[in-house]
């Protein structure tokens, strides 16, 4: 279906390369939070096999027993080379750099240099469930800035979200999620610019958590935040743990524009000696070498983006799908279908497959469900159709 539909062979797809059987084998959190009749499109784990070139990095340093601490700039200037291949952008300085435990907890460390317990953070409702309980575990405040109807960054309701934040506390922080987790959308150069300007006016920093870059689908072009003019003062959380299916294998990269390379000194070197060794060793093999493969995989997800579209116009019509320029995330609305306020929850029970509930990212999550693109072809076909069968059996009860 996948070749039919996208040109692309299966041999080529990533997503057409493991079975079911084989994936029910995994003892990951996407393959065993649920009972084995259970569909799970929910967590961000992709049904791939690892890139070869990432695989042969790992087999070779496991070979030589290269297990140790990570150390050196490789981990840097591996996302540096590959912005310059993929966006044309040489703003990358290996010396505004730091290595991090992963993007969450690399957030959690800038927070803690450019902000205090005080101090309100903004978000875009609805957005990335961990946002919230990252923040909040902190002690900071969560002040919302509600997304516009079609997805993208309301900037009337991020000034005032902005003023507001600066109400609790004199160091606010607006975390930006570029590409959008839930809403695939990729911001433009003149959102950003728009949204520097108004951090510049607020006296907001702005962090970018930038883990979904790579996964642009063709067409789109990502726009790094600190790129901008005006997110001189910005900094952003990159990795490879997303496009390449490696959140088992943690690391990340914090970067500073030119005014914050202070900021980003004063992050404790213990932190920086936090990733995985044998993470920076698959995340550097995959920015280096895995291009080719990561191309295969986003024509496989741009071709399920369209299957998507086709399968709920033909069963489920009720659900409003937009599909999103990047990530391999499908927002979809529900709430025409009458299944109250968490239809993941639905589908869950009576159609037994799994996706993220709506409510857990925020304002604007009700009626919500968030759908994993990152399967096979067939599977995404199966579940619209469990999704259908339940919808039908929810309408009986």
């Amino acid at each position: 279906m996948s070749g039919a539909n996208s040109g692309m062979s299966d041999e080529t797809n990533p997503l057409c390369q493991v079975g079911l059987d084989r994936l029910r084998l995994r003892t990951s959190e996407k393959w065993q939070v649920y009972p084995r009749d259970v569909l799970p499109l929910f967590v961000a784990e992709m049904d791939v096999l690892l890139a070869e070139p990432v695989a042969r990095a790992l087999t070779d340093a496991v070979s030589r027993g290269d297990t140790g601490y990570p150390a050196g700039t490789a981990y840097a200037e591996a996302p540096a080379e590959f912005a310059r291949k993929r966006w044309g952008w040489d703003g990358i300085s290996v010396r505004r750099t730091a290595m991090m435990p992963d993007v969450m907890r690399g957030i959690v460390e800038v927070l803690d240099v450019i902000s205090s317990p005080a101090d309100a953070v903004v978000v875009n409702c609805p957005v990335y469930a961990p946002f919230y309980h990252f923040v909040e575990h902190t002690g900071r405040r969560i002040v919302e800035a509600p997304l516009g109807d079609d997805g993208r960054i309301d900037l009337a309701a991020l000034e005032e979200a902005f003023a507001r934040a600066a109400q609790h506390g004199p160091r606010p922080v607006y975390l930006l999620c570029n590409p959008h987790n839930l809403t695939g959308t990729v911001h433009t150069a003149d959102e950003l610019t728009a949204v520097a300007a108004l951090a510049a006016r607020h006296g907001v920093r702005v962090v970018s958590d930038e883990i979904h870059a790579p996964l642009v689908m063709p067409g789109a072009v990502f726009v790094p935040y600190l790129s901008v003019p005006g997110a001189e003062n910005g900094m952003a959380l990159m990795s490879a743990s997303k496009a390449w299916n490696l959140a088992g294998l943690k690391a990340a990269v914090a970067l500073a524009g030119p005014a914050a390379a202070d900021d980003l000194a004063r992050i404790p070197a213990w932190v920086q000696e936090g990733p995985s060794h044998l993470g920076v060793i698959a995340h550097t093999a995959a920015l280096r070498d895995g291009i080719p493969w990561l191309d295969d995989l986003l024509d496989g997800l741009d071709a399920n983006r369209g299957l998507l579209v086709d399968l709920l116009a033909e069963h489920l019509p009720g659900i409003r799908y937009r599909p999103g320029e990047g990530t391999y995330l499908a927002w979809l609305d529900c709430r025409q279908l009458g299944l109250g306020d968490d239809p993941a929850a639905v589908f869950l029970e009576h159609g037994e497959v799994a996706l993220s509930s709506g409510p857990a990212f925020g304002t604007g999550g009700a009626g919500h469900a968030r759908l994993n693109l990152a399967t096979s072809p067939e599977l995404l076909t199966e579940a619209v159709r469990r999704m259908t069968a339940a919808t039908r059996t929810a309408a009986t009860d």
